[in-house]
């Protein structure tokens, strides 16, 4: 019989426990897009409902290396989020605001 993962962590040590919490944040900091549409517990069909395209266009996006920002930026807003570009240099980062004030093609007026 499976033991409940709540018994399991009642049984860590608390140094096993932050070195368990501190690798689930790293796992949840950094992940393909495909991954992050599932933890957003949001299907490919639905993603592609509020982006007005199919699912198999979702698909193919999810898998791609190398796509349009504004395309990235559609999707993450579609999932409830923000996209930020940061350029990072030994010296410090840098928020690239450039694309800040992009709106999705569908809300411009032509």
């Amino acid at each position: 019989m499976a033991n409940k993962f709540q018994e399991l962590e009642a049984k860590m040590s608390p140094e096993s426990r932050a070195r368990s919490d501190a690798l689930y944040q790293d796992i949840l900091a950094e992940m393909p897009l495909c991954e992050l549409r599932q933890a957003k517990a949001m299907s490919q069909v639905k993603l592609a409902e509020s982006l007005h395209d199919n699912q198999a266009a979702i698909s193919k996006m999810e898998y791609r290396t190398d796509m349009y920002i504004s395309t990235l930026r559609d999707s993450i807003r579609a999932m409830g989020g923000d996209l930020e570009i940061i350029a990072r240099f030994p010296d410090g980062s840098v928020k690239i605001t450039h694309f800040a004030g992009l709106e999705p093609i569908d809300q411009l007026t032509l």
